[in-house]
């Protein structure tokens, strides 16, 4: 079998990360290695080490055909410092640059590399390369469009709004090498239609592709043949995620003061949690899990009435809809960035803008069970045909043919269609 030798640089991958979006990076990794591309993944430590508050974490031994490569210095704050600033791998430049030589890579897929080499990552390498916009970066120092930390990003304020944030301005960005670097990438993908339209609107001109975020085939849901007892004692809709400001409970948990037929149980922990729990104090029909191990949130998600996606920012994407497509376990997302997209799709949830239309929504699922059992039909459904792994890597790999095809790669190209 004649594979492609894959090179995913980022500056987090499991288990030194934070966010949805090193666990998507590894999901697309593991695809392609079951496909049996090869799959190495450099990633910059010193970046976790210094943004991390916990003890560094022990790589587990590789059983899943990913070779991963660390990256260190012996200056790990000056290190992240100098990318930041510079938006070049000041320090692990060299480093890099032997290891994409002696790989031998056919294809390299940018992804977060904002502290691992910053745009100045783009020129190393000679491969096929692709970029994947799992945050918004590339038009925002922050990376999230979430403007002084308190709405959204309209318009730029960048310097303002990054020491807002607490972090040091990014000099590069105000020299065009962002600008200069880009023409050494063959593909720029972005995770919605949303984002790459986003994108756009801030200025950003390649073409992008869309490629959406997808859930492993061998993730696939377990079921009890009876559909097994619910986890909580009353009717209740279900909230998973990081509790941060940005994810929008604020406005939320009220509505359960008045909303006494079903509970609110929260699934996640986070830097806001106390806040939250200051909002939702004197009320019983709050419920706060902290963090929940994988097989018990899915017998959350089975017996939820339905998920609240309340986020207030502009996500790429929206894994947390699709997981609970998977489930069987109707939407309720605000209408805000990709959600509308992933909603109108599926027909598997409802959408809404405040907090009446919530309690509205809420109250039209819980009364309509015929209602609520056709939308998980149809999310469980759109979840198979758009964004399982099978439906996304075919699309994900006609990204790379395309590229190989316009760069001139025709041995990338022959070596997929030896591939499949």
């Amino acid at each position: 079998m004649s594979t492609l030798r894959f090179c995913f640089l980022t500056t987090f991958y499991p288990p030194y990360s934070f966010g949805g979006d090193a666990i998507g990076i590894q999901r697309f990794a593991r695809a392609l290695v079951r496909r049996g591309h090869h799959v190495s993944i450099i990633l910059d430590v010193d970046a976790y080490n210094v943004l991390s508050h916990r003890p560094e974490p022990e790589l587990p031994p590789a059983t899943d055909g990913i070779e991963v490569i660390t990256l260190r210095s012996r200056a790990p704050r000056l290190s992240v410092l100098l990318t930041q600033q510079t938006g070049r791998p000041v320090l692990q430049g060299k480093s890099i640059r032997r290891l994409l030589a002696e790989g031998n890579y056919d294809v390299i897929v940018y992804n977060n590399i904002s502290l691992v080499g910053g745009p100045g990552l783009l020129s190393c390498g000679n491969a096929l390369k692709l970029y994947m916009a799992h945050e918004h970066w590339l038009v925002c120092p922050s990376h999230v469009l979430w403007r002084h930390g308190r709405e959204l990003c309209t318009g730029r304020e960048c310097l303002r709004c990054v020491l807002h944030y607490q972090r040091p301005p990014q000099l590069w960005r105000y020299t065009g090498v962002l600008e200069r670097q880009l023409h050494h990438v063959d593909a720029f993908i972005a995770m919605s239609e949303f984002s790459r339209a986003k994108h756009r609107e801030f200025g950003f001109r390649p073409d992008m592709e869309v490629v959406n975020y997808f859930l492993s085939d061998n993730d696939a849901v377990q079921q009890a043949p009876d559909g097994g007892s619910s986890p909580h004692e009353r009717p209740y809709f279900l909230f998973v995620g990081r509790l941060e400001k940005i994810k929008g409970l604020d406005d939320v948990i009220p509505v359960f003061q008045d909303y006494g037929r079903a509970d609110l149980v929260i699934a996640g922990d986070g830097e806001y949690t106390a806040t939250l729990q200051k909002i939702a104090a004197g009320n019983p029909r709050v419920r706060f899990l902290g963090r929940v191990a994988p097989d018990d949130l899915d017998r959350y998600y089975r017996h939820a009435i339905a998920l609240i996606v309340p986020s207030v920012c502009y996500e790429t994407f929206g894994i947390i809809l699709i997981e609970s497509m998977r489930q069987g376990t109707p939407v309720l997302a605000r209408r805000i960035g990709p959600f509308p997209e992933i909603v109108n799709r599926s027909n598997g949830g409802l959408l809404f803008e405040s907090a009446g239309e919530l309690a509205t929504a809420m109250q039209q699922l819980q009364d309509d069970p015929e209602l609520r059992d056709r939308m998980a039909s149809q999310g469980r459904d759109s979840f198979l045909k758009y964004w399982s792994e099978g439906a996304v890597i075919p699309v994900f790999l006609d990204v790379v043919r395309r590229a190989a095809q316009r760069s001139g790669r025709m041995d990338i190209t022959d070596k997929l269609e030896k591939s499949q």
